[in-house]
């Protein structure tokens, strides 16, 4: 166990264990009325305060200095990435993102969760809280929680894409024309679209997201095409009974998911191609890079010049508002331009693409008023 605590994460560490406690009550509980939103609420609250606690045990900045109110969970999961104590892995930070998108859906809207879903999310962030928690206090959750509140199922865990397979199943045959399930099978399909934040960090389930699923379906697509986005899941699943461990991973093997831009010129048949909301990828704007990485404003512009950020499509995005155009950039630039500080010389870039060092030699200017061409008229 970790001495000396901190005040403040000791605070917070209190609030995420009472909520996992909550969690485990819930699911446990033969009252069926609300148990799935009291279920997720209070997991992706419990991670959030154990995230902050971490944080603010490990000396992190928890409070936006805009706002002066503390940092939100995406916010919390990408600091937990980088700190030494916590070292959130992608599989684990897609798990708190999909525990986050499905509470999501539950408190603004409503969704339709199914059991074997639920206990699968359920049993993975169990997994995943116990593995935190003890790299971040050296405490196992085991000290708070005995085995028998854990959930239990009479069914033992699927693996996730055996289940979104039975969802999807589910869906097309409430969508069959003369059922009048609509609203339920639309319920689902927020479901299966919140489980895409495994393995993209920008998911927001938007009802358009729905319509092109629900069209999708009803053409008799394949749950390969319409979300092969799912297609890499798997769940790492040992252990039984009330000690079982799950861990939702990618596999490794696994085909590439390939995004299609407008322009590519090929037709592809996937019927829910989610909108991409471009002022979120590309959000940092050139003064924000440098600063960010703790350089100035024309070094940044040197090292994106070396490294070609600018003729990338993945890294820079220009918006047109009107006359006025704003390059903004993504998340992709900013962590290949820290790569090369960690790495190369920023001096020697400087001194080869800062200002006055041109890769191509100035053409003569041909006006009238141009000074080479005066110069040519006086030789």
């Amino acid at each position: 166990m970790v001495d000396n605590m901190r005040a403040t994460a000791k605070t917070l560490h209190g609030k995420a264990i009472s909520s996992v406690r909550t969690a485990m009550t819930a699911f446990n509980s033969p009252h069926d009325d609300g148990r799935p939103t009291v279920v997720l609420l209070h997991l992706q609250h419990a991670f959030e305060m154990l995230l902050k606690a971490a944080l603010f045990q490990g000396g992190a900045k928890v409070f936006d200095k805009r706002s002066g109110r503390s940092i939100g969970f995406e916010a919390a999961i990408n600091q937990s990435c980088q700190l030494a104590s916590l070292k959130v892995t992608q599989d684990e930070a897609g798990t708190l993102r999909a525990i986050d998108a499905l509470r999501d859906d539950e408190q603004h809207w409503f969704n339709d969760v199914s059991e074997g879903l639920l206990y699968l999310h359920a049993r993975a962030a169990v997994t995943l809280f116990d593995e935190l928690l003890f790299r971040a206090f050296k405490q196992r959750l085991a000290d708070h929680l005995p085995n028998r509140v854990l959930p239990v199922s009479t069914e033992p865990p699927q693996d996730i894409l055996a289940l979104v397979d039975s969802e999807y199943s589910r869906i097309a045959e409430l969508l069959k024309p003369g059922r009048r399930a609509r609203g339920e099978a639309r319920a689902k399909i927020r479901t299966l679209l919140a489980l895409e934040a495994h393995v993209a960090e920008d998911t927001r389930v938007s009802d358009s997201d729905v319509n092109r699923v629900e069209k999708g379906i009803r053409a008799g697509k394949s749950r390969q095409q319409v979300f092969p986005k799912l297609n890499p899941l798997t769940a790492d699943i040992s252990g039984e009974g009330l000690t079982v461990n799950v861990r939702i991973v990618k596999q490794t093997n696994a085909l590439p998911v390939r995004l299609v831009r407008d322009g590519d010129g090929e037709v592809v048949d996937a019927a829910a191609v989610r909108e991409v909301d471009l002022q979120k990828k590309f959000h940092w704007s050139p003064f924000d890079l440098a600063d960010k990485l703790s350089i100035s404003r024309p070094k940044a512009a040197a090292l994106r010049a070396h490294l070609g950020i600018d003729g990338d499509s993945d890294c820079l995005h220009v918006f047109e508002f009107g006359s006025q155009k704003h390059p903004r950039y993504s998340d992709n630039a900013l962590t290949r331009m820290r790569k090369a500080i960690a790495n190369q010389d920023i001096d020697a870039i400087w001194k080869s693409h800062g200002p006055g060092r041109r890769s191509k030699p100035r053409p003569p200017c041909t006006q009238p008023d141009c000074a080479d061409a005066k110069g040519q008229e006086a030789s």
